[in-house]
């Protein structure tokens, strides 16, 4: 408990001063309305939570998000399982998961669009097709790397192939499948502002892009805040169970 105290006091601690420095370089360095100190950005987002404006334009591009994210993860994983543990489907689908994955997903925007319109297909595309290709290679990179001897004790003992995989080989994966959703939750982030700014009546992206074009400088920084806070409390999400999981099946982690 005293550790998880010192941590999370660590964590404001680091915040407090990232604010700090914000507002220093906002009020005796910059010196201009373009780059505003973090008081009226925090004062912009109460007006914003009071009138319950910036929860659905969080909520909007969340929804988006984790429902891409769980499509390619969905089919990710059985994939990147598959590339790992058989040889001649690794030699049939590693070239396409390569060629796609030089591909970024924010030059398949126009083609989301021409395949799906503007609505909310278009988006979840984009980030399923983000978030997929992260976690095949991950996925089949933690098949790889199982210990043989771990394989060798269980079929010794008379485990079939079946239970070699459901007991020993998949558990000592989870921790490489943990890592690379958490690499593709942050590619999605990404992803999901660059297509809620060419398309989309909500969400974070939305509230950036008519920020802009009506100078709303404060807006801006409020949509940058709450990105950069929502990706901080995912991505501790998943270190916790990537270092939960790490430690019962895969110690070396």
């Amino acid at each position: 408990m005293r550790e998880r105290v010192n941590i999370v006091a660590g964590y404001l601690a680091g915040f407090a001063l990232l604010f700090l420095v914000w507002h220093l370089a906002a009020v005796f360095v910059v010196k201009s309305a373009l780059f505003p100190s973090p008081i009226p950005v925090f004062v912009r987002a109460q007006w914003l939570i009071e009138e319950n404006i910036l929860q659905e334009q969080i909520w909007a591009s969340l929804r988006r998000i984790l429902q891409g994210f769980a499509l390619g993860t969905a089919l990710g994983i059985p994939i990147g399982l598959a590339i790992g543990s058989f040889k001649p489907v690794r030699v049939l689908l590693e070239p396409w998961t390569e060629f796609f994955r030089f591909i970024p997903a924010v030059a398949m925007i126009t083609v989301a669009v021409i395949w799906f319109g503007i609505g909310e297909e278009s988006k979840i595309f984009l980030i399923a097709y983000t978030t997929i290709f992260v976690i095949i290679i991950s996925t089949a990179a933690g098949v790889g790397a199982v210990e043989r001897n771990k394989i060798r004790a269980a079929q010794a003992l008379g485990a079939s192939r079946f239970q070699v995989f459901a007991l020993v080989a998949l558990p000592a994966t989870v921790p490489f499948i943990l890592t690379g959703m958490r690499l593709a939750m942050a590619n999605s982030f990404v992803t999901i502002v660059a297509a809620e700014l060419i398309a989309s009546n909500d969400g974070l992206g939305k509230m950036l892009w008519d920020a802009r074009l009506f100078m709303e400088i404060n807006d801006i920084f409020v949509a940058l805040v709450a990105l950069g806070l929502l990706g901080f409390a995912t991505d501790r999400c998943f270190r916790l169970a990537i270092r939960a999981f790490a430690g019962r099946y895969n110690p070396t982690m």
